[in-house]
């Protein structure tokens, strides 16, 4: 059974780089016109070295249009050239943050030399895209050497179900189902209690104990621990990403989590 998250007593100082982040690929936690700049105590100088320069162009090209930059800068109506002087690589240092792992649902060996703590939100329609289209591919293009942890993010101000189908997968976990039911709520078009007894029945759960645990709201404390986590560390969308600590915002396209991925396997992100 998974366990409560573990609240890191990691101190940073406030990020002054800016921060660059696709509009079109998240769901903000808070009010849109706050969501672009992060928490001051925490997060995401990594963001603009790790999605800019090792994929933001990939994923314009691919994903969409439109860059939302910091506050403080100019939004760009096209991208049609540099809009912002990106820190070099070699100016620049990576920041890892302390994202705990263990006692959460993972998939992937124990062992496996990158670990991918994901925040999502099963009623976020870029966390399904992402789910959809980058996912297995992902895993499959390294197999073995993955470990995928899945933590709740429920953004229930514009999610309404988001949260009760993060209790519905914690309860179907219980029965040694979890993935399979992950992959069922990120499959459908629609939520709710009547999806979620038919998904447990699909699978073959057993239904009173099922039921009994959403009723009982079992895991409620346990979510809400994941979501304060992530709030406290300063995640402001979903799904959100860390790959062995660095931070990726957004549904980013595989060749962005590829770019990561490779250079952190050849050691080249200190």
């Amino acid at each position: 059974m998974p366990g409560m998250p573990t609240k890191s007593t990691k101190t940073k100082k406030a990020v002054e780089e800016p921060v660059i982040g696709p509009e079109f690929m998240d769901e903000p936690v808070i009010q849109p016109d706050e969501f672009i700049t992060f928490k001051r105590s925490h997060f995401f100088s990594v963001l603009s070295i790790l999605t800019f320069i090792l994929g933001v162009a990939v994923g314009y090209v691919l994903w969409g249009t439109g860059l939302v930059f910091d506050k403080n800068l100019q939004t760009a109506s096209q991208a049609t050239g540099p809009v912002v002087d990106a820190p070099s690589a070699e100016q620049s240092q990576f920041v890892r943050y302390d994202v705990p792992s263990e006692g959460f649902y993972a998939i992937g060996p124990d062992d496996a030399p990158i670990t991918i703590v994901e925040f999502s939100d099963y009623q976020c329609p870029y966390c399904r895209r992402w789910h959809e289209e980058v996912y297995q591919p992902l895993l499959n293009a390294y197999p073995g050497k993955i470990r995928l942890v899945y933590r709740h993010l429920p953004l229930t101000s514009i999610h309404p179900d988001a949260f009760s189908a993060a209790e519905a997968s914690m309860c179907a976990g219980e029965q040694n189902a979890y993935w399979q039911y992950h992959d069922k709520l990120f499959s459908g078009d629609s939520l709710g209690n009547s999806v979620y007894i038919q998904y447990a029945q699909d699978l073959g759960l057993e239904l009173d104990t099922f039921e009994a645990c959403i009723t009982d709201h079992k895991y409620q404390e346990a979510i809400q621990a994941d979501s304060d986590f992530a709030v406290n560390l300063g995640v402001r969308s979903t799904p959100t990403f860390f790959i062995n600590g660095l931070a990726i915002v957004g549904a980013q396209p595989l060749d962005v989590f590829r770019q990561v991925i490779d250079k952190e396997l050849a050691g080249e992100l200190q």
